[in-house]
C-alpha cells in the first residue's frame, strides 16, 4: 500500500446556503488547493483509498461524508460544534481584524494580528485531529486546511449560530 492510497483526491463543501464572502471564498479556494496538492488522510480500518470528501453541516452538527475515489460511499462522521465554538468564534474575530488591518498602513500590526490567527489556527487543527482520532488519521496539515474549509462552510451559512453567538 502507498502513501498515495491514503489521501484525499477530491473535496467538496455544501454551499447550497446563499451567502458569499469573496475573502471567504479565496481562503476555501486556496485551502483546497493545498490540500488536494499534499494531504495525509487515512480512513480507520479502510484498506486504502485515494478518497474524496464531503463536508457539510447536518443538524447543528458537523458532517464529514467519506467515499472512495469511484463515489462508492464508505462512512459519514458526525462532530458536535461545540467544542470548536470558542476557536471558531475568536477565529472569525481575528480574521476581520487581520482584513481591517491589511488596509491600513503598516505592518506591525498585521505580522501581530497574524501571529495570534496562526495560533488560534494551530489550536483548532489540533481539535479536529484529536476529535477525529478514532475515525480518520490526519497529519497537521491536512487538519489546518480541513479546519480552513470547516471555517468557510460556517462563515458562509447564514442560519448557523456559531458564528455570531
Amino acid at each position: 500500500m502507498t502513501g498515495a492510497q491514503y489521501r484525499l483526491s477530491g473535496v467538496a463543501l455544501d454551499c447550497s446556503f446563499g451567502t458569499r464572502d469573496t475573502r471567504v471564498e479565496r481562503e476555501q479556494a486556496l485551502a483546497i488547493i493545498d490540500l488536494l496538492e499534499t494531504n495525509t488522510f487515512t480512513p480507520i480500518g479502510h484498506d486504502g483509498g485515494p478518497y474524496r470528501l464531503k463536508i457539510e453541516t447536518v443538524d447543528g452538527r458537523l458532517a464529514l461524508h467519506v467515499a472512495e475515489d469511484n463515489g462508492v460511499h464508505i462512512v459519514s462522521h458526525y462532530l458536535s460544534l461545540i467544542p470548536f465554538r470558542r476557536l471558531i468564534k475568536d477565529y472569525t474575530r481575528i480574521c476581520e481584524s487581520y482584513y481591517d488591518a491589511m488596509s491600513r498602513p503598516g505592518p506591525e500590526r498585521l505580522e501581530a494580528i497574524d501571529m495570534g490567527r496562526r495560533g488560534i489556527h494551530n489550536e483548532a487543527a489540533e481539535l479536529l485531529r484529536e476529535r477525529l482520532s478514532s475515525k480518520v488519521s490526519i497529519d497537521k496539515d491536512t487538519a489546518r486546511r480541513l479546519f480552513t474549509l470547516i471555517y468557510a462552510l460556517l462563515a458562509r451559512n447564514a442560519e448557523h449560530r456559531i458564528l455570531s453567538s
